[in-house]
């Protein structure tokens, strides 16, 4: 059965260990950690020492660390120095794949002929990107590459990414910061790793998905403790315990690349893109549209039946200046993956290093599907059943009718409209008949042949309409109240909203981001259903993204997005 595979790309893998840590300058022998969403997601070894690891909340970590720091953590600023690193080995390959902020990958057979073999391939990438990093704010931690401390990543070269990064991370100082397992030595160089090492990367926002999580206790349950002990089962008995979940990490177990020979498809003509106009030059107001784009990529797919695994991200400029850069992950890329990668992209290339900036606002934004794979169901759990939520959804709401009555539960129906709360409305459930499919087969978003509602929002759809607005106050710099003129433009950019109504009334929250404004002017003709507003997207100072309308010389919050 093992003829099935490829052979495994050689792969060099670069990890720049702690990149939370290190971009925002802070000293390894202090103890500290990077919080982002509750959660550790980067600490000093100091504060490794005192028992503090990736996904610990906070609470738990300064019980561990009593007199640890405390920093939040800062993406754009990761994704912007990271892009220097990228850009600048570029000049040993131009197949750099990033996977995120810290962390990039490329093949190693063009670059090690060129540089007189692996390990001279070695020392140049541990060169440039010591350069690189060098070279950016004087706050990032680099030291001289000969003292060891000093290195400023790790990597590890291997058959195949999974390999090469495990082979990244084992590196250390006794191995000057570089671990090389010869070529075909894959299979021994994993044999002695323990089994939880199949959960994933090391990085806590990759959360690995729970039927991975269970095959790995069962693994540990079952006493096979190491990857060696897993990958001697013959994979015929693998299969036929574990399904398909068991498949994949046996591929990874026994060192082969983790998708079938059969499986990798050329890429279709699936490029989605946006233009801009006029152009911009801000992360934030691209925000919203890759959202939107990245919505528009993922269907394209869907509709073919494949998924993408390596997509490249392309901006062009006002000026004609085209840049692009591929972004890669082992398993297949969702519409919020696609929206991470193009942001922390658009970090590194329009607030990234002044010799490599645009020099003219962005017009056109393009993703193009690099590598895809057939896309693969759901698989039944073990004891039968489904995971489709569709499904469980629609038998709860057949037990609730028949509980409480006919008419009883209500569920979303999409009607149509350029607002949030003129497009889905709710109506009475409908117990579905045998064989069919959906909420009471209520359609719950537009379709292909949908008519089109000039002047609505771009999508995605805020995740909760207010019934009852809160009156706001958007204000300026000056703090002057914002307001849109009949051209649609806003008077000022807006930098603060003034909640006025509710129990932080009076409270003022700082405007991060914003996107707008969609003006609208309905009914202009019928005097008593004229209706004539603006909508704005902002974003405030704790991450929360709003629908603020100006309505009869009134701003209020209309919805919130998740």
């Amino acid at each position: 059965m093992t003829n099935a595979f490829i052979s495994p790309t050689r792969t060099l893998v670069v990890i720049c260990p702690d990149w939370p840590l290190v971009v925002l300058g802070v000293n390894p022998s202090e103890p500290a950690l990077v919080l982002a969403a509750g959660r550790v997601v980067a600490a000093t070894a100091t504060a490794r020492i005192a028992g503090v690891v990736q996904g610990l909340r906070r609470r738990d970590a300064q019980l561990a660390c009593p007199g640890v720091r405390v920093v939040e953590r800062d993406e754009a600023r990761e994704a912007r120095n990271f892009e220097v690193v990228a850009s600048a080995l570029e000049a040993v390959t131009p197949r750099v794949e990033v996977r995120r902020p810290g962390w990039c990958s490329f093949g190693v057979r063009g670059p090690a002929r060129l540089f007189g073999g692996e390990e001279a391939l070695v020392r140049r990438t541990v060169e440039v990107v010591h350069d690189a990093l060098v070279g950016l704010s004087g706050s990032l931690t680099v030291g001289p590459i000969e003292d060891g401390l000093g290195s400023p990543c790790r990597i590890g070269v291997a058959d195949g990414s999974f390999a090469s990064t495990l082979a990244a991370r084992s590196s250390d100082v006794a191995s000057g910061g570089a671990t090389v397992v010869p070529p075909g030595g894959t299979l021994s160089f994993l044999a002695p790793l323990p089994v939880d090492a199949l959960l994933g990367d090391g990085f806590p926002e990759d959360e690995p998905s729970a039927p991975r999580r269970e095959l790995v206790d069962v693994l540990v349950r079952l006493g096979l403790s190491t990857i060696g002990s897993f990958a001697a089962l013959p994979v015929e008995d693998v299969v036929g315990r574990f399904g398909t979940e068991g498949l994949a990490a046996h591929r990874l177990a026994i060192g082969f690349d983790d998708h079938l020979s059969e499986h990798r498809l050329d890429p279709p003509d699936l490029t989605a893109s946006v233009a801009f106009d006029p152009p911009i030059d801000r992360v934030d107001q691209a925000a919203f549209a890759a959202r939107s784009l990245a919505e528009s990529f993922h269907t394209g797919l869907d509709r073919r039946g494949v998924a993408c695994t390596r997509v490249v991200v392309e901006m062009e400029t006002e000026s004609g200046e085209r840049l692009s850069r591929m972004w890669r992950d082992e398993g297949a890329l969702a519409p919020r993956a696609v929206v991470d990668r193009v942001r922390w992209q658009l970090e590194g290339w329009l607030y990234g290093s002044p010799a490599a900036r645009p020099t003219s606002g962005l017009v056109l934004l393009t993703l193009v599907p690099d590598e895809v794979v057939p896309a693969t169901g759901r698989q039944l759990g073990f004891w039968g059943g489904t995971s489709s939520s569709d499904v469980q959804a629609t038998r709860a709401c057949t037990r609730l009718v028949g509980l409480l009555g006919p008419e009883s539960v209500r569920v979303p129906e999409w009607r149509g409209g350029r607002d949030p709360d003129d497009s889905v409305v709710l109506v009475p459930f409908i117990p579905p008949v045998v064989g069919s499919a959906g909420v009471g087969s209520r359609r719950i978003r537009p379709t292909e042949s949908e008519p089109p509602w000039p002047g609505s929002l771009p999508g995605p759809f805020p995740a909760a309409v207010h019934a009852d607005p809160l009156p706001v106050e958007v204000l300026d710099a000056a703090g002057r109240s914002v307001v849109v003129d009949g051209r649609g433009a806003l008077s000022a950019s807006p930098h603060r909203l003034r909640i006025k109504g509710g129990m932080d009334l009076g409270e003022v929250l700082d405007i991060t981001a914003w996107a707008g404004p969609w003006p609208v002017d309905e009914r202009w003709w019928d005097s008593q259903r004229h209706r004539r507003r603006a909508r704005l997207q902002v974003v405030v100072g704790d991450g929360t993204a709003h629908l603020v309308v100006l309505s009869s010389g009134r701003w209020s919050i209309a919805a919130t997005y998740d």
